[in-house]
């Protein structure tokens, strides 16, 4: 076998806008979610898409999105589509259960006034 699973496919044709993390050996053996999360501050709309177990805090996933886009990840959150905060003390797989694939990156370094 060459070590390749079938789900990775899709890594292999655009392994350049692939990320993967992974936290410990622990959870690099479970079963990963993927996440395309959105630039939504720059105009021309950019995306990674990170592929992490299931059990990866999702704050360890706003923090990696957030300096991949070269953001501050503590002024930071991640919202879905259709503008819903999301809490990020929870794991990614209940992320990805509750609110899909496709999420944005709102940076607020603008929060709390002028």
């Amino acid at each position: 076998s060459s070590g390749i699973n079938a789900e990775y496919g899709e890594f292999q044709t655009y392994q350049h806008y692939f990320i993967q993390i992974n936290l410990s050996k622990d959870m690099a053996t479970g079963a990963k979610v993927t996440f395309k999360i959105t630039l939504t501050s720059d105009p021309k709309l950019p995306f990674k898409v990170l592929s992490v177990p299931e059990g990866t805090p999702f704050t360890a996933v706003l923090k990696f999105a957030a300096e991949e886009f070269k953001v501050p990840p503590a002024t930071s959150a991640i919202i879905t589509n259709d503008g819903v905060g999301i809490n990020p003390q929870q794991s990614a797989g209940n992320v990805f259960l509750k609110h899909g694939r496709e999420l944005r990156l709102i940076p607020r370094d603008r929060v709390g006034g002028f």
